[in-house]
C-alpha cells in the first residue's frame, strides 16, 4: 500500500513538481493554504508532511504546532527558501523531523521522503515489540493461583518501582529470571534495557570483563574497547543469576558498584557512573556460603534488601493444571497447530509427579508430549518415561539418590505425602486421620504446620469446619 503524503504550499509550480516526483510511489494529496492543510490533515491521516514555512493565511510555525498537538506521530519536514533557514532550524526544534531549501534537488527530496517514513516505520515496530513485551510480563501472565504465588505478584507489585535491590531465591526452573523481568517491565524503567547475566555461565577469568568491561590493550586478548553489562544496563536493569558463584574478588567489586554507583573498566583510568536496578538470583542457600566464607557477609546485607522466595512446583501442586494447559496453548500458538488438551489421567500424573526441573522441567515435558501425539488429546503413553512409570515416592527416590533433593527434604516430602492421604482417606477429618496415622490429633497438627500444609492443601468442600477440628 501506498503511503500518503500530505504537501501544503501556497506556491502552484512547487505543488506540481513535488506531486510529480513524489507520486509513482506515494498517494499525494495537496493544499494551497494553511486551513485546507489542517483539514485534509485531520481528514486524510497522512503518513508525512511537507509543509511550507511561508502560507498566506497563516504562519507555518503555527501550523506546525497545530498539527504537533493533534498528532504528534505524524512527521512533518519544513519547506524554506534559503533566506528562511533559521527559522526552519527553529521548526525541527518544535517537532520538524527535516527541512528542505528552495530550489529542490530532487533526490535529496526524496532520500528524506524515504529516510523519514523508514525511520516512523521503523519507531512504530520498536514501540509494538516493546508493548509485547511489556504485556508478556504483565501481572496477568505469571501462572499461578497458589497461596504462595499470590504471595509473590503482590511483592512484585510493591517493589517494582522502587529503586530497592532485590534478591529471588529458589531452585532451579522456579522461574527466577519471570520474576526478575516482571519487576523491570512493571516498573517506570520498562522502556529501557533490562540485562540478564548467568554468572555460572561464565568462567571467573572473563566475569570481571564482562561486568564491568575493558579498554583495548587492558590484556592480551583486548583486541579492542568492550562495554560491560553494567555500562550495558544504565538506566534499566541488571539482573545477575547464579550470584553465590561469584568468586571474592568479583563479590568485592561488585560490592563497590552497588555503593558507590559507579565503576571503572579493566584497564580504565576513569570512573563511570551508572544508573542501574540490580537483581540478583541464587539456588544456593547464601546463608550456608556465608558460614563457610565463601560470601562476602556485606554483600549479602547489600544485596538482600528485599527478598523474594519462589516455591518449588512440588510445593504448590494445584498451579501444576494451570502451567501445563498454559504451555500446550502457548505452544500450540507458536507452531501453528490444531488444538489438543490433556486427559484426566495425564494431568493426575502432572500433578503427582516430583519436578525436580520444577516448571522448565514441565514445560520440557509438555512439548515432547505434544510433538508425541498425533491426535487431540495428550495421554501418559505420550509422557517421557519418568513420569509414565514414577509414582511422586519413587521419583523422590531417583531425585535424592541423583543428588537434586537433601535427604532430609525427601522425607519431609514424603511425610507430606502420607499426611495429604490419610486426610483425604478420613474426609479431611483430622482426628480420624490421626488415628489411621497411629498419633494424637495434637502431633498431627504439629506435623502440618511443620511441613507446611495449609487449610487450603486439605479443605474438602463439604467438611470445612471440620478440618480445623
Amino acid at each position: 500500500m501506498k503511503k500518503r503524503i500530505l504537501l501544503v504550499d501556497d506556491e502552484e509550480g512547487i505543488r506540481t513538481s513535488l506531486r510529480m516526483v513524489l507520486e509513482p510511489t506515494h498517494e499525494v494529496v495537496c493544499a494551497a493554504d494553511a486551513q485546507q492543510g489542517l483539514e485534509l490533515f485531520r481528514r486524510e491521516s497522512p503518513n508525512l508532511v511537507f509543509l511550507d514555512l511561508t502560507l498566506p493565511d497563516v504562519d507555518g510555525l503555527t501550523l506546525l504546532q497545530t498539527m504537533r498537538s493533534e498528532d504528534r506521530d505524524i512527521p512533518v519536514i519544513m519547506l524554506t527558501a534559503t533566506k528562511t533557514v533559521k527559522t526552519a532550524v527553529d521548526a525541527m526544534k518544535m517537532g520538524a523531523a527535516d527541512y528542505l531549501t528552495k530550489p529542490f534537488d530532487i533526490e535529496e527530496l526524496r532520500l528524506i521522503a524515504a529516510k523519514t517514513l523508514a525511520a516512523k516505520d521503523l519507531e512504530r515496530e520498536v514501540r509494538y515489540l516493546r508493548a509485547q513485551v511489556v504485556n508478556r510480563y504483565a501481572f496477568h501472565n505469571l501462572i499461578g493461583k497458589s497461596p504462595a504465588m499470590q504471595e509473590i505478584y503482590s511483592k512484585i507489585e510493591q517493589v517494582a518501582d522502587a529503586r530497592t535491590t532485590v534478591l529471588i531465591t529458589g531452585e532451579s526452573g522456579t522461574g527466577k529470571e519471570l520474576v526478575a523481568r516482571a519487576i523491570h517491565y512493571n516498573s517506570s524503567r520498562r522502556e529501557q534495557p533490562f540485562i540478564a547475566l548467568n554468572c555460572a555461565a561464565i568462567p571467573e577469568t572473563l566475569i570481571e570483563s564482562e561486568l564491568f568491561g575493558h579498554e583495548k590493550g587492558s590484556f592480551t586478548d583486548a583486541t579492542a574497547r568492550r562495554v560491560g553489562q553494567f555500562e550495558l544496563a544504565h538506566g534499566g536493569s541488571l539482573f545477575l543469576d547464579e550470584i553465590g558463584d561469584l568468586s571474592p574478588a568479583t563479590q568485592s567489586k561488585l560490592l563497590r558498584v552497588l555503593q558507590e554507583r559507579e565503576f571503572t573498566r579493566i584497564g580504565g583510568s576513569h570512573p563511570i557512573k551508572v544508573d542501574v536496578r540490580f537483581i540478583a538470583a541464587t539456588n544456593q542457600h547464601l546463608a550456608d556460603l556465608l558460614r563457610r566464607k565463601q560470601f562476602r557477609e556485606d554483600l549479602y546485607y547489600r544485596i538482600n534488601v528485599v527478598s523474594l522466595y519462589l516455591p518449588a512446583l512440588r510445593d504448590r501442586r494445584e498451579d501444576i493444571p494451570l502451567l501445563a494447559k498454559h504451555f500446550l496453548a502457548k505452544r500450540l500458538e507458536e507452531e501453528n497447530r490444531a488444538p489438543q488438551e490433556f486427559s484426566k489421567e495425564t494431568l493426575e500424573l502432572f500433578t503427582k509427579y516430583h519436578w525436580p526441573g520444577n516448571v522448565r522441567e514441565l514445560e520440557n515435558a509438555i512439548e515432547q508430549a505434544s510433538v508425541w501425539c498425533r491426535n487431540t488429546t495428550i495421554t501418559p503413553e505420550h509422557l517421557p518415561s519418568a513420569l509414565k512409570t514414577g509414582t511422586h515416592s519413587d521419583s523422590l527416590r531417583e531425585v535424592t539418590l541423583a543428588g537434586q533433593l537433601s535427604l532430609e527434604k525427601a522425607v519431609q516430602e514424603f511425610e507430606k505425602e502420607i499426611i495429604l492421604d490419610a486426610l483425604k482417606r478420613t474426609d479431611y477429618v483430622q482426628t480420624r486421620a490421626a488415628v489411621l496415622l497411629g498419633i494424637s490429633r495434637r502431633m498431627l497438627k504439629y506435623r502440618m504446620d511443620t511441613l507446611g500444609i495449609s487449610r487450603t492443601d486439605v479443605q474438602s468442600p463439604d467438611n470445612t469446619s471440620e478440618m480445623v477440628q
